[in-house]
């Protein structure tokens, strides 16, 4: 009887050896991502959202944020952690999002600054990951225009005109880069112009509300994975606010491709 009780044990005790060992030894199948931005990238944990999203189209996402609040790319470039990740390279995805006013600015001051930072950090995410996909997260107009005021140059006055220019820089940023631009901001403008009722800035009238981040989470996700798809993760709204923050945002990924540079 004792030797029985003894045999069964040491059976359990090597059954799960086996088992553990078979899950340390188990594929890594997850897609890595990489968010280096600021708080229109971590506000209402967007990208939580976007995981949520990949995993019900059964893509699991592993990712990392290099995120600060107001941070611009000459910021990041100066973070050694972030240095370090992009040197180690694996990245499937990078997503670069710079401040929300500096590539609204005249485009001299926007080729010298944030072009250049671009395409610095742009040539590190390449060098340590050959097969990376760089997105540049286009942003969207300040509600009622930039906050931050440019004497002399009143176009970004108005979210139209602070749009215009957040679009153009961005778009050039993948361009020069021969990266591709995830089009947040022209989504965002479309809600704007079609659903006026739906709430998409926080009060301060510049951030993201917790449905302008599920707008950025579908935006994203489609450039990542540029086909149609349906997910029953509507982040706590209704399905049907839920399926037309989907549907615009994929709309204006795939009707874009050449756009955005997604040849």
């Amino acid at each position: 009887m004792k030797r029985s009780v003894l045999f069964l044990i040491v059976a359990l005790f090597a059954s799960a050896i086996s088992t553990n060992a078979k899950k340390k030894t188990a594929p890594q199948d997850s897609i890595r991502v990489l968010f280096v931005g600021n708080s229109f990238t971590y506000y209402n944990n967007m990208p939580a959202m976007l995981d949520s999203i990949a995993r019900t189209q059964k893509k699991p996402v592993a990712i990392t944020r290099i995120v600060k609040g107001g941070e611009r790319f000459s910021g990041h470039l100066k973070n050694p952690r972030l240095k370090e990740l992009l040197k180690k390279g694996g990245w499937n995805f990078v997503v670069l999002q710079e401040q929300s006013t500096d590539p609204a600015m005249p485009t001299q001051e926007v080729a010298a600054g944030t072009y250049k930072n671009a395409h610095i950090l742009d040539s590190l995410a390449k060098a340590g990951s050959p097969n990376v996909k760089v997105i540049f997260y286009m942003t969207w107009g300040h509600k009622y225009g930039s906050r931050i005021k440019k004497e002399g140059y009143p176009l970004i006055d108005t979210y139209e005109g602070m749009q215009k220019r957040l679009a153009t820089s961005y778009l050039e940023m993948a361009y020069d880069n021969n990266s591709i631009c995830a089009p947040v901001g022209l989504a965002w403008e479309k809600i704007r112009k079609t659903h006026p009722e739906f709430v998409l800035y926080r009060p301060d009238a510049y951030h993201p509300s917790a449905l302008g981040s599920y707008l950025i989470a579908n935006v994203l996700y489609t450039t990542m994975f540029p086909k149609h798809y349906q997910t029953a993760y509507t982040a706590g709204f209704s399905p049907d606010v839920a399926e037309i923050i989907q549907q615009t945002a994929q709309n204006t990924v795939l009707d874009n491709l050449t756009l955005i540079n997604m040849k």
